[in-house]
């Protein structure tokens, strides 16, 4: 048994935090234009 804490742990989830939080923006994103861009569509209809 060992009883130091392991650095990997923490490399691991700072990645994974990351890898995360950059999908979340990119999906974010990309819902946000296509609304922006049926907002657009419906405008020039008028």
């Amino acid at each position: 048994m060992r009883e130091a804490l392991d650095q990997w742990d923490f490399v691991l989830a700072a990645y994974a935090v990351g890898v995360i939080g950059t999908l979340a923006m990119i999906a974010w994103a990309w819902v946000d234009m296509k609304r922006a861009e049926r907002r657009r569509a419906e405008s020039r209809r008028k």
